[in-house]
């Protein structure tokens, strides 16, 4: 029984890695869309 709670325990940790991982992904797309995005308005000005 303990084998499975440290088995499920060590899937969930792993998991929540990945997730975050994606996350500070999709948080430094949107950082550079932004960016990207205020670099056109103030060439265009």
């Amino acid at each position: 029984m303990t084998k499975f709670l440290a088995l499920g325990l060590a899937l969930f940790a792993l998991a929540a890695c990945e997730t975050t991982k994606g996350a500070g992904r999709d948080i430094s797309k949107a950082g550079t869309a932004i960016s990207d995005a205020a670099q056109d308005v103030q060439n265009a000005l």
